[in-house]
């Protein structure tokens, strides 16, 4: 698992776009977004760096917490 500080998401629909996101790289990820915390927790079978890119890419910058 792989987890994600995201600052800016503040809302249902930023959940949404990051989630869009990270499954445009990964069809069959799975996200949890804790929208109260900001924090998005991803498995993938893809790297870390990859699901990241895809989360900036959206428009959100993110940060990689301590598992």
């Amino acid at each position: 698992m792989i987890e994600f500080h995201i600052p800016r998401m503040s809302c249902g629909s930023c959940a949404r776009a990051i989630e869009t996101a990270v499954q445009s790289v990964d069809p069959t990820a799975t996200v949890a977004v804790d929208l109260a915390a900001r924090r998005v927790a991803v498995v993938s079978s893809q790297s870390a760096e990859r699901v990241q890119a895809a989360i900036e890419a959206a428009g959100y910058a993110s940060e990689r917490t301590a598992r």
